[in-house]
């Protein structure tokens, strides 16, 4: 199975990047990070309907999709590692999770989701979010090999 990371704007040098890397690293999945941005000086709607043509054109067709958003739903590691896990088993090929921009996402982006995933009701910095993610991942790889990582 292939991890696809699409998000909008890109990450300085620093300590959200470098969290990202450590994670990304640790992972046997492959995870591959596609910044994106809107050259275009838009607003509002048309700013989210611009970032969700820009996010869902960089990942593979027919790929499953996750769509992180504060209006998700919380889940625990074990379930979010269970759900990676049916999709492992299941024959997806490629996971694709996206972050949007400062104004969120399209109604489209997480129409098309399978997953509409929150880190909580508490908001993040879009860059530590990259991070938060690639630790789940890096954990939800470890809860389905039965490795002691997680203690849960």
């Amino acid at each position: 199975m292939r991890l696809w990371l699409a998000a909008i704007g890109r990450a300085r040098p620093g300590p959200a990047r470098d969290l990202f890397e450590e994670y990304r690293g640790r992972l046997s999945w492959p995870l591959t990070l596609k910044e994106v941005e809107s050259k275009k000086r838009v607003e509002g709607e048309e700013l989210k309907r611009l970032e969700a043509e820009l996010l869902l054109s960089a990942i593979p067709d027919g790929a499953t999709l996750v769509a992180l958003d504060e209006r998700g739903r919380t889940v625990s590691s074990e379930a979010f590692a269970q759900r990676i896990g049916q999709w492992r088993d299941g024959g997806v090929a490629d996971l694709a999770f996206i972050i949007g921009g400062a104004d969120g996402l399209a109604d489209e982006v997480r129409r098309r989701a399978a997953l509409v995933l929150a880190f909580g009701p508490m908001t993040w910095p879009h860059m530590l979010v990259r991070g938060l993610l690639a630790e789940q991942l890096y954990r939800a790889q470890q809860i389905l090999a039965g490795h002691p990582y997680h203690r849960a």
